[in-house]
């Protein structure tokens, strides 16, 4: 064949002269809803345009940026007016961005905005349907790709977190046409299985890459769930529908991991802390119930029957030496009486008599003889004297003279 051979950069150049000479593409204006809008660290806005059929992309750099009025969002409907043009390098067109001005709300937008209104309606989203997530979850379910940033994200976090913990993966697909009904087979098979919480979400992603989190028969999986729910879809910037009916928001994968996965150090540390207080207030407790106790023994002594006959023992003992000095003292004086009326008596005795001398003379019928007229001649009489006795016969009988006068 003898067709001219061209280089890839002239074949490049070429199209672009082709699209600089078209004057309906040197100015046009575009209408289309606003997909993969990334704006860059240099001030340029990356963006691509699409409708039902295709998609084109677009840049606008940072001198254009600067005159925008809005910030520009996923889903939004715009028209974008610039140029056609080749970027010879990558052999790409694309819509160069002079300005851009907001066309309402995009289709794919107002779908979502209609079902959470009709959701919201239905009370699906209302916060007494809200459940709290457990404090300590030891079982924690995740629904998400089983691939993916995200599930990287939550194994590391809770292995760093709490390296006891049991994570139960149940893998779905999180973007295309069927991701919806996956999403939603796998959170029912996941919550039979009964963990403690259960995360469902994916990476950052465009409006599109995300709307499986925002459909209706995902959301009803999320609201129908026995176990607590946390959703984690995209960026912080990023909300589903599946943000409002789970029972917590989290603004990414790595934040639901941190909300739902505690840490065993604070929880060891916190154990620690609440033996020692429990440790110190039984302490205190058991040495006051000891006092306690202790007071009330004394006072059972004062009053009760121990304590009563207690102190009738001392005082007892008290009497008992009151009366044993008390004795001692009559004794000791009636010793001393006894002692004066012995030697009174001692000296009328007639014993100390009969030791003096005298006798003591007695009849036959053993009475006392006191006077001669008691007895006659050949009397038998008896006389004692203070070492024995003898008997004697009267002779003869002599009164007295001084007992006649």
């Amino acid at each position: 064949m003898n067709q001219p051979v061209f280089s890839v950069s002239q074949v490049n150049a070429y199209i672009k002269q082709m699209f600089l000479k078209d004057d309906r593409l040197r100015f046009l204006a575009v209408k289309g809803e606003v997909s993969n809008c990334k704006y860059h660290s240099s001030g340029h806005l990356y963006f691509t345009v699409k409708d039902k059929m295709g998609q084109l992309a677009c840049v606008m750099f940072a001198s254009a940026c600067r005159n925008m009025t809005f910030r520009l969002q996923e889903g939004q409907s715009v028209i974008v007016y610039g140029s056609m043009q080749v970027y010879e390098r990558d052999g790409k067109y694309q819509l160069y961005a002079e300005a851009i001005e907001k066309d309402g709300v995009g289709q794919l937008f107002e779908q979502i905005e209609e079902l959470k209104r009709r959701l919201t309606a239905e009370g699906l989203f209302d916060a007494e349907r809200k459940k709290p997530i457990p404090a300590y979850a030891w079982r924690v379910g995740i629904v998400t790709a089983q691939t993916g940033a995200a599930i990287r994200d939550i194994v590391q976090i809770a292995g760093r977190r709490n390296p006891y913990v049991q994570l139960m993966l149940q893998p779905a697909q999180v973007q295309g046409e069927s991701a919806p009904e996956s999403l939603a087979r796998a959170l029912r098979k996941l919550d039979a299985l009964r963990p403690d919480v259960i995360i469902i979400g994916r990476g950052g992603g465009s409006a599109e890459d995300l709307m499986a989190f925002n459909t209706e028969v995902v959301v009803r999986a999320v609201a129908e769930c026995e176990t607590p729910v946390i959703s984690a879809v995209g960026h912080e910037v990023d909300v589903a529908l599946t943000d409002f009916a789970a029972d917590l928001r989290a603004p990414t994968p790595s934040a639901a991991a941190e909300l739902a996965v505690f840490e065993y150090r604070v929880l060891e540390e916190g154990l620690a802390a609440i033996h020692t207080d429990l440790t110190y207030s039984m302490c205190r407790r058991i040495e006051a119930a000891r006092t306690k106790i202790e007071t009330y023994n004394e006072k059972l002594l004062r009053v009760g029957p121990a304590g009563a006959l207690k102190t009738k023992k001392v005082q007892l003992v008290y009497v008992g030496e009151r009366l044993d000095t008390a004795m001692n003292r009559h004794l000791v004086r009636n010793k001393h009486r006894l002692e004066l009326l012995a030697g009174r008596l001692h000296a009328v005795s007639p014993a100390a008599r009969l030791s003096g001398g005298y006798a003591f003379v007695t009849a036959q019928d053993e009475k006392p003889l006191t006077s001669v007229a008691q007895v006659k001649p050949a009397d038998t009489v008896r006389v004692t004297l203070a070492d024995g006795a003898f008997t004697a016969k009267v002779e003869q009988m002599e009164e007295m003279q001084s007992r006649k006068g």
